[in-house]
């Protein structure tokens, strides 16, 4: 009669169970301990909380420059003039320095359409970070860098001075026809 032999495959033994058990432990230990570890790298509530800023833009009247705070920094939400898109939409592009036109610095709606009765820009001049001044203020009736002396467009476009960019654009969207999500 010959003899069979069993693999430990087709009869588990008990020292097979002690080696998953104690892997399986291992493994909920390591994970129990990289938990708080993984954990700690995400960003605090109060970072959180300043990361999006809602504006209700039916508070903006025609002509009017507002400033939010979004992140630490300003930004200005103007509700512009038919004169002050026009003015912006003349505009040679060729002959600006940083050449976007006037819908390139817009976002759509949620209807997919531009609103460029509303530009909205972090307020930090691009040459050394200073605030510029609003409400039609330098050569091109829209910021001034009283710092270097940088003038921007109605559009928020660089004209004039040593800033080599536009003022950038925040991460915006719009979340009902009057109410602005920025970040």
């Amino acid at each position: 009669m010959a003899e069979t032999v069993s693999t430990p495959i087709q009869n588990p033994s008990r020292r097979d169970f002690i080696y998953i058990a104690t892997g399986a432990a291992g493994a909920v230990g390591a994970g129990l301990y990289a938990w708080p570890l993984i954990d700690q790298m995400n960003p605090a509530a109060d970072t959180k909380a300043l990361s999006t800023t809602e504006l209700d833009l039916s508070s903006v009247e025609k002509g009017q420059q507002i400033i939010v705070k979004w992140q630490g920094k300003p930004v200005f939400v103007r509700y512009r003039t038919q004169k002050e898109i026009d003015e912006a939409r003349a505009v040679d592009i060729s002959t600006l320095r940083d050449p976007q036109t006037d819908e390139q610095r817009l976002l759509p709606d949620l209807d997919g359409k531009l609103k460029p009765e509303y530009l909205i820009m972090i307020g930090i001049c691009t040459h050394l970070g200073c605030v510029p001044i609003g409400d039609g203020a330098g050569s091109y009736d829209g910021w001034f860098c009283p710092c270097h002396g940088s003038h921007y467009d109605s559009a928020g476009r660089i004209r004039k001075g040593p800033a080599p960019k536009n003022l950038y654009l925040p991460p915006y969207q719009y979340l009902t026809d009057t109410l602005v999500k920025i970040g």
